[in-house]
């Protein structure tokens, strides 16, 4: 199987699972009667599976000197996985499964362009064309029809 096939099948089952999470932490927002908490329990269950996974693995720590170097915008991947965590749980049950991933999908999107397009946090520069454009356009009619149609 080629290598393309099997990272696009990985990050397909990656949107699968946050679909899942956003479901089951809306549900958890439920039971608990609270969006704050549904999140952090969430939270610390990622913190709990990255923990097993170092410790299965026994990856080799980076060094001082390594952690010191590193851009200070690396660290805001924590906090805005954190955010939307808490999206998933106070905006799934009022929204719908499907809408609010493609929403989520929408803003990732409009999001990566800008990225790609400006080369911005370590990513090749990849311009927005009129086909790219027209691609998030259609992704944002799915938005539409799939939470008015």
């Amino acid at each position: 199987m080629n290598l393309n096939v099997v990272f696009a099948l990985l990050a397909a089952g990656a949107g699968a699972c946050i679909a899942l999470q956003a479901s089951a932490n809306a549900r958890f927002r439920e039971n608990l009667a609270s969006q704050w908490y549904a999140a952090y329990f969430s939270i610390c269950g990622t913190i709990l599976t990255a923990s097993l996974v170092l410790l299965a693995l026994r990856p080799s720590a980076p060094s001082g000197e390594q952690i010191r170097q590193t851009e200070w915008w690396n660290w805001i991947g924590g906090p805005l996985g954190a955010l939307i965590v808490l999206a998933g749980a106070a905006l799934t049950r009022e929204l719908g499964a499907a809408a609010f991933i493609a929403l989520v999908v929408a803003g990732q999107l409009i999001c990566s362009l800008a990225l790609d397009h400006f080369a911005l946090m370590g990513l090749k520069e990849q311009p927005i064309t009129p086909a790219r454009v027209l691609g998030a356009l259609l992704v944002v009619a799915g938005v539409v029809c799939i939470k008015y149609l």
